[in-house]
């Protein structure tokens, strides 16, 4: 008791300052800490992903090693996937009342311990001397079970970074900066994949899980020392009154009702009885499944179906998130300036781009076409990867509950990723590759039938 004590008093939010009244100390306070903070959650959730996606380029090493199947190694991501999808909505919750400057460091340290400490879990199991087929038994649980360690502490970085945008851009500039920030997502899976999957092919998969960690532990007290939580925490005004613009309303457009209403009263009336935030968290489902069907198994493919080297595969898949960043960036412009702030069809234009990259991937034969249509494939995952779950939930919900709503959304994803690691996995063991190109083209085509939906929606709304 004492011990959760001591925690909730270290992760409680700082209080509210007294607002500073000199309009030119507030200007130039605000200049310099939105830029402070956007850097600083862009370059730490990059971090996050040097320990994240480090383990598809480790999957052919393991695998070689131990030879563990393509279902046992589906169990890794699974075991990540899981405690990260429970993870990001209860730490969202706790996101919503923890001061991000301690939250989000903390997370990385501990993301960081789990990385270290899969690299060495082989060597502790040699140690107890059994034999060899019982030895990879509890070593492949024991690698998901760190695995899974890490996703857990993985899962609390969006919500704090939720947090955080939500708090310190207001309405009219917040696509833009969501859209720029996502990036991050790509940034960090490709320089994961260079990194580490570089490290892995001159020192072996272990070392690319301990140089992640030890960068992912001095991030996080650099974090330490960049981030703030909210304006107020710094006597500043809220965003939307100092850029003169009107808070942000919610589906109902009942805004001022949330003064009077309790945290849980806000969260089952924005959240929880949400109709639009039910749809966009099961579009997220088969999204993820998609995004690391293709992000967590697509070295894996480009190796066995089409004979490429570790070394072109991973050129190859870098791709993806380098040009991810453009669709990204675009995703976010076109939905503000084309679409005048409707995000639906932006989606439903990405997914049906997703759907042709996937049936040109699987017939191409020209080794060079790939990193272009895998480029692609990665523009258009990661532009609803981007929206669904992230900058439309926060939208259809309250500021008050951002990174739970992140969160909710989020743990719905993870269902997806789950069932992209088991089922990417079996389908490969029963059907070959094509049931695992099969899976994700089902996937989109799904997502697709429900954006359409909430595109329908959106139109009507709009109407009224």
């Amino acid at each position: 008791m004492n011990l959760l004590k001591g925690l909730r008093t270290f992760f409680k939010e700082p209080p509210v300052q007294p607002e500073i009244q000199d309009a030119e100390k507030v200007k130039s306070m605000y200049s310099h800490w939105r830029l402070r903070i956007f850097y600083a959650c862009f370059i730490g959730y990059t971090v996050f992903y040097l320990c994240k996606k480090n383990i598809a380029v480790a999957l052919p090493g393991i695998s070689t090693e131990f030879g563990y199947s393509a279902t046992e190694l589906g169990l890794l991501g699974s075991s990540l996937y899981l405690t990260y999808g429970i993870g990001k909505f209860v730490n969202g919750v706790l996101a919503d009342g923890s001061d991000v400057r301690k939250f989000l460091p903390t997370a990385l340290i501990m993301t960081a311990l789990a990385n270290i400490a899969f690299a060495f879990a082989p060597s502790a199991i040699h140690i107890l001397g059994l034999s060899a087929k019982v030895s990879a038994m509890i070593l492949l649980w024991t690698l998901a079970f760190l695995w899974g360690v890490s996703g857990w502490f993985q899962s609390a970085g969006f919500p704090a970074v939720a947090k955080s945008l939500t708090y310190w851009y207001s309405n009219s500039e917040r696509g833009t900066k969501w859209s720029l920030w996502s990036c991050s997502h790509q940034t960090g899976t490709f320089l994961s994949f260079i990194i580490a999957g570089h490290i892995a092919s001159h020192y072996g998969w272990r070392a690319a899980f301990l140089v992640p960690g030890v960068l992912a532990l001095l991030t996080a007290l650099w974090l330490f020392d960049r981030l703030r939580d909210r304006p107020q925490s710094l006597g500043l005004p809220d965003v939307e009154k100092y850029r003169e613009e009107p808070a942000a309303k919610c589906e109902s457009g009942e805004k001022k009702e949330e003064d009077d209403m309790s945290y849980v009263q806000i969260f089952k009336k924005y959240i929880l009885c949400n109709k639009t935030i039910w749809m966009l968290a099961i579009a997220y489902i088969f999204v993820y499944i998609i995004r690391f069907g293709a992000e967590d198994w697509m070295i894996m493919y480009l190796s066995k179906a089409k004979g490429d080297s570790l070394a072109l595969a991973t050129n190859k898949i870098s791709s993806l998130p380098l040009v991810g960043i453009v669709g990204t960036i675009c995703a976010g412009l076109v939905s503000d300036k084309l679409f005048k702030g409707k995000r639906a069809p932006v989606n439903l234009i990405y997914l049906i781009g997703v759907v042709v990259c996937l049936v040109l991937l699987k017939f191409n034969t020209i080794s060079m076409l790939d990193f272009v249509l895998i480029g692609l494939l990665g523009a258009f995952t990661y532009g609803p990867q981007m929206m669904i779950g992230g900058l439309c939930a926060v939208e259809s919900s309250s500021k008050k509950v951002a990174s739970a709503a992140t969160g909710f959304t989020g743990t719905f994803g993870y269902i997806g990723a789950v069932f992209s690691a088991t089922g990417t996995g079996f389908m490969v063991d029963k059907f070959g590759w094509n049931g695992a190109i099969a899976f994700w083209l089902f996937s989109a085509v799904v997502c697709i039938v429900i954006c359409s939906i909430l595109a329908i929606d959106e139109y009507k709304k709009k109407k009224a």
